[in-house]
């Protein structure tokens, strides 16, 4: 038997895996003690069942690794066979190389502290750079086996839904492996832009190459943090002579207050899809994450 048990603020996530998936969901109990240190308790036992841990490692990433982490252990300690973490956004893959001498290469040691603590690993679009994969095996740093699960479709079924005439544009080279499914999947022409990056809030984008009259440009990036990437975007598209661009990410991370400036730059405004709980998300990616865990069941 597989049960699904929600990491804390993702129970939405956890219950729709489950509906999807015909299994049963358990709320967990986790709370602060008056020092700060975390309390856990799953209120059934787990004999021999498959326990899917699931939940989103943001806000906060280093209390929901640690709260995944100790879930995880009191599944083992309760009798669970293999325990697996559905991660709807993960955490840790900025620094995945040293920069400067002395940095510390937090994606890799993350990969280890995660692959200890669980059995496999289910994200959707990680963020990915100089790693090529998540799995070691393909020249990751996790030595579990992982699934990717893809936003593009659901993307896709946006854009066909609510935008006319669309044009996907990508801010970056990193982006068009999305920007090219999802215009594959809804069959819109495509142009990727060209980004220079001087800091974390230090950005420039090429202007656009080509004119798009009478397309609703579609800017797709996979993450939106300080936002200075599709603000840049929007600013180059706009100069260019293009109509009010849509911004859509895969993961809202949101770490600065960007939506008011993307709109005074000239977007329409921005979308997001579920992996955060965020007032843009429109896009639900529920399906392709069931999808990719049930290769585990």
């Amino acid at each position: 038997m597989t049960v699904v048990i929600a990491l804390p603020a993702s129970e939405e996530h956890a219950t729709k895996l489950a509906n999807r998936l015909d299994l049963e969901l358990v709320t967990p109990e986790l709370r602060r003690f008056p020092d700060g240190e975390i309390y856990v308790r799953i209120p059934r036992p787990l004999d021999g069942e498959h326990v899917i841990l699931c939940g989103s490692l943001y806000p906060a990433p280093a209390d929901r690794f640690l709260e995944m982490s100790f879930l995880a252990a009191t599944a083992r300690d309760l009798g669970a066979s293999r325990v697996g973490l559905v991660a709807p956004y993960l955490a840790f893959l900025r620094q995945d190389v040293a920069f400067r001498p002395g940095e510390g290469v937090t994606a890799k040691y993350f990969a280890r502290m995660v692959s200890a603590a669980v059995d496999w690993l289910v994200t959707v679009d990680p963020h990915l750079h100089r790693i090529d994969a998540l799995d070691q095996k393909a020249g990751g740093v996790y030595t579990i086996p992982t699934t990717v699960a893809h936003a593009a479709s659901a993307i896709a079924a946006w854009v066909r839904a609510e935008i006319t005439k669309p044009v996907l544009v990508g801010p970056d080279a990193e982006s068009e492996q999305w920007v090219a499914a999802v215009a594959a999947a809804c069959g819109a022409p495509f142009e990727i832009l060209l980004k220079t990056r001087r800091g974390d809030r230090d950005v420039s984008v090429s202007a656009s190459q080509r004119e798009w009259n009478g397309h609703t440009p579609v800017l797709i990036d996979d993450i939106v943090s300080t936002g200075r990437t599709l603000l840049e975007a929007t600013r180059s598209l706009r100069a260019a002579g293009s109509a009010p661009p849509v911004c859509v990410a895969i993961h809202a991370v949101f770490a600065d207050a960007v939506e008011t400036e993307l709109v005074a730059a000239g977007a329409s405004g921005i979308v997001t899809c579920n992996t955060i709980t965020h007032a843009s998300n429109r896009i639900c990616v529920a399906d392709s994450i069931a999808l990719a865990a049930k290769l585990y069941l």
